[in-house]
């Protein structure tokens, strides 16, 4: 006998359970080995246990795409720098300007 899957989930339970997960799950992790799909889980490679929080590096992507940065004063999309010179994370506080803007 297969395997028959229920009834979808309404989108008002799918956004309440969605609402208590850190936002950046809204974008792919980019964290090796995770890769984690969007509005999924981060999971630890070794032993393939999701994870309650994200990954610095899914954060730090996800307010490059969502946020400007107070600090540096770039456009979403646009790479945090420390006086021209690029960085490989946000600025703490482009990260607060994203969970400021959601709210």
């Amino acid at each position: 006998m297969g395997h028959h899957q229920g009834a979808p989930m309404p989108a008002t339970l799918r956004h309440a359970f969605r609402a208590r997960a850190h936002p950046a799950r809204s974008v792919p992790c980019p964290h090796e080995p995770c890769h984690a799909r969007a509005h999924q889980a981060c999971r630890v490679a070794v032993n393939g246990r999701l994870l309650k929080d994200v990954h610095p590096a899914r954060k730090n992507r996800w307010a490059l795409t969502t946020a400007c940065c107070p600090e540096c004063q770039v456009q979403p999309g646009i790479p945090c720098h420390d006086d021209g010179i690029p960085r490989h994370e946000v600025h703490d506080r482009r990260i607060q300007e994203a969970k400021e803007t959601l709210a």
